[in-house]
């Protein structure tokens, strides 16, 4: 039986390590005052976990219709998405419930690879998936990694990243998906210029999770849970290790791959015809078609490990986004970018509106840009950017963004300003004295140069210029009265004038 007198208290685990911890790093560290070193679980502060069963029921079909509401132009590589990864968790499902399946030696899950140009929606797709499932999803960019741990990142933390975002339920962690991109960056071939920094390495160790393998929750550099397991050991006489079984994560990469279709145009002996330049449509597309008909060999011939292409046997191609795709994204009634943006002006009280015609201009704009459905997020952050800016410091509900507003932003923003401030200073006019004024467009434009040149809003400049008007076309019985640029240049003796004028006439 331990010996209860010489077990030490928190308070000496914490004097022995922090002097520890001095002796061997100075004072870079320390034990905070309130840290937990009884070795006891925290109480009153645990997360819930969810069930230990995942609750999967979703056909093929079903989710494909899903993703169908979301992503547009990409049918092809949706059918096998929705396909793939519903079989993956229905038949893991089916041999968690049944156990005289057995365990099916050397089977290889539904692991996918998916090819295609930037913002063409690979992530969102599968963010998409993970969400209507009901599963953890982390995502990483393969560039991070290194073979180590110690240049970039070690590959068994995206495991441990998966029990975290699983709300610490290593179970649900253990159905979670792991989604990699830029994967085309760890290939080992002459495509790169530069050091191969270990990336036949990081293929190797990516490798081993998507087989089977067990991680450990804590990182073996993790101080603070070597303390915990030494406190651990010593309270209990062992220690438990938490694992993470990666046997039914599903991994997705996906990349670029710039360059590859070279590798499959020489595999069919294909060559181009003529030049074209490097940004011409017709070679984008020619590209994407060529992509369609990869190959193991070729993706191998690219630097991928055998067993590495072997663990991803879902390939997808995912094709670019002409100008027809991009205005379909905009159109569609779950489109995250006009959504967005009328999230973003709805957070000030003010409602956006995008007409049809403005809409296919911002498509022709963000298709120059070649990035995908990320340059209609660009476009529409540049086009409405000063709006955003401008628009709160005003009472403006509601505004519509045009034809003419995409052409000449500024100029439309400028003119949404002045109607603005007019609107303001006519409404509280007839307010105060039942008069309804009104401007000559001469008027208005020299309104408008005050404006900048005294730095004032437009309704002020109006409120000081017109400060006796107010009593004066009262006194001379209007109900109606326009201001020139007669009076915007000489407000008083045009007053006077007109008051004279009128006492002659009686």
């Amino acid at each position: 039986m331990a010996d209860n007198k010489n077990t030490p208290t928190a308070e000496q685990l914490r004097k022995d390590v922090s002097e520890f911890l001095k002796n061997r790093y100075g004072d870079r560290v320390d034990i905070p005052p309130d840290a937990d070193l009884s070795g006891e679980p925290p109480r009153g502060g645990e997360r819930e976990h969810p069930p230990s069963k995942i609750q999967f029921d979703l056909k093929p079909s079903e989710l494909e219709a899903h993703l169908r509401q979301y992503v547009v132009g990409q049918d092809e590589a949706i059918e096998v998405l929705a396909t793939k990864i519903c079989t993956h968790f229905n038949r893991m499902k089916m041999e968690m419930e049944t156990e005289e399946l057995g365990e099916l030696v050397g089977n290889i899950k539904s692991n996918v690879l998916m090819i295609g140009p930037t913002g063409v929606g690979k992530t969102y797709l599968i963010k998409l998936i993970a969400k209507k499932i009901g599963v953890p999803f982390v995502k990483a960019d393969a560039t991070k990694f290194s073979e180590t741990g110690y240049v970039g990142g070690d590959v068994e933390d995206l495991v441990r990243d998966l029990v975290r975002e699983a709300n610490g339920s290593i179970k649900l962690a253990e159905y979670g998906i792991i989604y990699l991109d830029e994967i085309d960056k760890i290939a080992s071939s002459g495509n790169f210029i530069g050091p191969d920094v270990s990336r036949t390495g990081v293929q190797r160790n990516l490798l081993k999770l998507m087989e089977e393998s067990e991680v450990d929750l804590k990182t073996p550099h993790d101080l603070a849970a070597q303390m915990e397991a030494a406190m651990e050991a010593q309270r209990t006489g062992k220690v438990s290790r938490k694992k993470v079984n990666t046997k039914n994560i599903l991994f997705v990469m996906s990349g670029a791959f710039s360059g590859l279709s070279d590798i499959i145009r020489r595999r069919l002996n294909q060559q181009p015809i003529g030049f074209r330049p490097a940004d011409d449509q017709l070679d984008r597309t020619e590209d994407l078609d060529l992509l369609k008909k990869v190959r193991s060999e070729d993706l191998i011939k690219y630097g991928f490990e055998s067993e590495f292409v072997g663990r991803l046997p879902v390939v997808v191609t995912l094709n670019d986004l002409d100008v027809q795709g991009l205005l379909r994204i905009l159109q569609n009634p779950n489109s995250t970018v006009i959504q967005g943006k009328k999230r973003d002006f709805k957070a000030y009280g003010i409602n956006i509106h995008f007409e049809p015609e403005a809409l296919q201009l911002l498509a022709e704009e963000a298709f120059k840009e070649h990035t995908g459905a990320r340059g209609l997020v660009s476009v529409s952050d540049r086009l409405l950017l000063k709006y955003e800016k401008k628009l709160p410091d005003t009472q403006i509900t509601e505004f519509h963004v045009t034809e003419r507003t995409v052409r000449n932003p500024q100029e439309e923003l400028d003119q949404l300003l002045i109607s603005h401030s007019i609107k303001k200073f006519q409404k509280r006019f007839l307010a105060a004295n039942g008069i309804v004024i009104s401007f000559t467009n001469g008027a208005l434009e020299l309104l408008k140069q005050l404006s900048l040149e005294k730095g004032q809003d437009l309704e002020q400049v109006c409120s000081d210029l017109l400060h006796d008007y107010e009593y004066g076309l009262r006194l001379l019985g209007c109900d109606h009265f326009t201001i020139d640029e007669e009076i915007v240049n000489n407000p008083k003796t045009r007053l006077e004038q007109l008051i004279k004028k009128a006492y002659e006439k009686k």
